[in-house]
């Protein structure tokens, strides 16, 4: 199994690059949104790799982060989901805002991305809900999971759309008026709310 390689990056077409490590070009299909995150040609890059085997086919695929190659590894996961489809589904969404998307059921998002019509989206949240966090669908990154900030931050937002979930208000409209206000460490869970409802209504 290949994890990652560093090495020189060679060309960088808008699907596709090449890396030179150690005298061998490896050619690497890549999400379209991580061209614009590439170093020149000539300069040493790194990426995390994924490789598909077919019988047919031997493919590399890159990510510049670790959270690129694990939504993608999950994405494969879901029935009628290949690696080109999960691809373009990475091309057009962030990890953070493909999580989101799923989270709160947001299908018109989702199949913004190619080769995602309604059912796929809907298939997409159904297996894939369960296996993302709520405090990762909010772009919340902590170095240190015990941080009493990150904790306090993550326990406002869980409370804050379970009470709008109880008021009677979608999972979709909960998590776009909670994604909308700001939550630091002093914010509250009434503060949220409060905050919350004046965005919905």
């Amino acid at each position: 199994m290949i994890r990652y390689i560093t090495g020189e990056l060679i060309t960088v077409s808008k699907d596709r690059i090449i890396i030179e490590q150690g005298g061998i070009g490896y050619e690497l299909m890549i999400p379209s949104s991580a061209i614009n995150n590439l170093p020149s040609p000539g300069y040493q890059v790194k990426v995390y790799t994924y490789l598909h085997v077919r019988e047919d086919i031997l493919a590399l695929y890159a990510f510049l982060t670790q959270d690129d190659l694990e939504v993608f590894k999950l994405l494969i996961t879901v029935s009628g989901i290949g690696p080109k489809v999960a691809l373009g589904v990475l091309s057009a969404h962030t990890p953070d805002d493909l999580r989101f998307a799923i989270l709160s059921e947001d299908v018109k998002t989702i199949t913004t991305a190619p080769g995602i019509g309604p059912k796929t989206a809907k298939k997409l949240i159904l297996e894939l809900k369960d296996k993302f966090k709520l405090d990762e669908s909010f772009e919340s990154r902590f170095s240190n999971s015990e941080n009493e900030t990150s904790l306090n931050i993550t326990r406002v937002r869980e409370e804050t759309l379970e009470a709008l979930l109880v008021l009677g208000y979608s999972r979709t409209d909960a998590s776009n008026a909670i994604r909308s206000i700001e939550i630091n460490d002093e914010t509250t869970a009434e503060d949220a709310l409060r905050q919350s409802l004046r965005n919905i209504i």
